[in-house]
């Protein structure tokens, strides 16, 4: 059992031509997309915080460097591993629907679809929630103490680095066009302008940007152990701006909420196991997908009948998702009906040769930023919060620097769907950390950010690592394809033309992608059980990068 644990803590391999090596370290690390936020999460660690701790202020420090993907509005996930214990533990902190928001109200005007901007898709924040959750059951240090450097960030100020400006750029452009179109959301636009574009300029690469205002929303949050934002001034002011410009979000929404720890899900995967939060997400995806696989041996990575193989199964496993999935409280099905043996054999037997056009099965005959942290003590924890798309619905709450989120896109409005709008309701949630374990004992966190990629990453990295042999840079750096509707499948440039051939022959509609943030971001954190050593990889494909000590 010794041997099989150190397998993916000593893989030294990365055959992929970036510029990036894994990173070891013995007392502690941080892996997220920002070398500021790493740090930040690092300088909690040698100030005595566990993994936990520095997990939290590396959120919070996300929130002000990397706006572009998250903010103080957007929902949170996390597993955790406390060292010493054998369970894994799981944080839902994604917030639902206001109550006082209904489909109906919707499709009487005319509406097919949930909008994109503005105050319908705004969903109750749940990231501040998660940070007091985290740290009150985990943490050694204070949630005040987390915040800190977070707090020093905003108000100081950073230099813009090159992926964040890239996106900062086009979240821009993509506000300012729905606004020359909607003139109700051109008003409720002008505090981003004011907030993140000040003086009419979008921060580029290596300008410097500060937030006074999101610095004394972060101290409120560390002062009142994040009441303020759910039950105190902080509360008030965006009930206050939701009412007077015609937005759902109330007082009463803010108040009720609270984080939910559950259990996550697993399955076995060529002898390891790999751990998802339970739906309202879409790990369950991911799980089915590599349960399905499990069933299968693989003889080398790039050839057709691996990569034909993945992408079926993640279309099944998507199928599933979208005809099952959505708030627990409102779905039929047991999540665990997916992960059967039986079912994933049934699932198994549908593979072929050729590409099929998805279609789910009845068991019962998807802008994020992920982080990963570890300490020498062996507490670990997989997170990732998210805005949804980019900063997220376009509007800030005036005098706060609070970015709220616009997860209520992923509702439906067709009455059938299990992700059916209702007030109160939680919408089916793209962001998924993952854990891997192996006969009981941790290996560490892992994630792939990016929508929809998420569960298609989860997939191709995990395998990269246990059947390819590749180091968790080199599982990072490879190139990757991400499966999008039908039989449509991008990759990116570093796949063979003579494979992508095989797979059109095959029936898949293959396009060439030559933009590397469309296949996601991740990082991940091994553990090796002997020594205690960590290894890391940060996502080549973005400005991150790891702080170990």
């Amino acid at each position: 059992m010794k041997e099989a644990l150190l397998v993916l803590a000593n893989q030294t391999f990365n055959p992929y031509p970036r510029s990036r090596k894994a990173v070891y370290a013995k007392n502690g690390m941080v892996a997220t997309g920002s070398v500021t936020a790493s740090q930040a999460g690092l300088a909690i660690l040698r100030q005595g915080g566990n993994a936990i701790d520095a997990a939290v202020a590396t959120a919070a420090t996300l929130t002000v460097v990397e706006p572009t993907s998250n903010g103080l509005g957007a929902d949170a996930f996390a597993i955790i591993h406390r060292a010493g214990d054998n369970q894994l533990y799981g944080l839902n902190s994604s917030g639902p629907a206001p109550r006082g928001l209904a489909a109906e109200s919707l499709t009487s005007r005319g509406l097919t679809s949930m909008p994109t901007f503005g105050w319908t898709p705004v969903d109750v924040p749940g990231a501040p929630a998660a940070w007091a959750a985290l740290v009150q059951r985990f943490g050694k240090l204070s949630l005040a103490e987390d915040l800190a450097p977070a707090i020093a960030y905003a108000k100081q100020g950073y230099a813009i680095s090159q992926v964040l400006g890239f996106y900062w750029q086009r979240a821009a452009l993509s506000y300012r066009r729905a606004a020359a179109k909607d003139p109700a959301f051109a008003k409720l636009f002008a505090e981003w302008e004011r907030v993140f574009a000040p003086g009419g300029h979008t921060p580029a690469t290596g300008d410097i940007w500060r937030s006074p205002d999101h610095a004394a929303t972060l101290q409120a949050i560390a002062d009142s152990n994040a009441e303020a934002m759910y039950r105190g001034a902080l509360a008030k002011r965006i009930a206050e701006f939701s009412e007077a410009t015609g937005g759902y979000l109330r007082a009463d929404d803010l108040a009720a909420f609270q984080p939910e720890w559950v259990t996550p899900l697993s399955v076995r995967y060529h002898g390891y196991d790999v751990f998802e939060l339970p739906p309202n997400g879409q790990g369950i995806a991911a799980l089915e997908a590599l349960g399905i696989l499990d069933g299968f041996e693989f003889a080398g990575r790039d050839n057709f009948a691996t990569t034909h193989r993945q992408i079926e199964a993640i279309k099944l496993g998507f199928a599933d998702l979208f005809a099952h999935v959505g708030d627990p409280a409102a779905m039929t099905l047991d999540p665990a009906a997916l992960l059967s043996p039986q079912y994933l054999a049934s699932q198994r037997a549908r593979i072929g040769a050729s590409a099929m056009t998805p279609a789910p099965s009845d068991p019962n005959t998807a802008g994020t930023v992920y982080l990963c942290a570890a300490d020498g003590d062996g507490n670990m924890i997989s997170y990732i919060q998210s805005n949804y798309m980019g900063f997220g619905s376009g509007i800030v709450v005036p005098g706060t620097g609070i970015a709220l989120n616009n997860r209520g896109n992923n509702f439906s409005l067709t009455p059938s769907s299990p992700n059916y709008l209702q007030g109160g309701k939680r919408p089916l949630n793209t962001i998924i950390p993952g854990f891997l374990t192996k006969d009981g004992q941790p290996v560490g966190p892992f994630g792939v950010m990016g929508g929809f990629m998420q569960p298609q990453g989860h997939v191709q990295v995990l395998m990269n690592a246990i059947d390819f042999g590749l180091d968790p840079q080199g599982a990072l750096d490879a190139p990757r394809w991400q499966w999008y509707a039908d039989k449509h499948v991008d990759f990116e440039p570093e796949f063979s033309t003579s494979l992508l051939a095989q797979l059109r022959a095959a029936g898949h509609d293959v396009t060439v992608n030559p933009e590397p943030n469309t296949f996601g971001r991740g990082q991940i954190i091994w553990r090796n059980p002997e020594t205690g050593t960590l290894v890391g990889g940060s996502e080549s494909r973005t400005d991150g990068a790891i702080a170990a000590w």
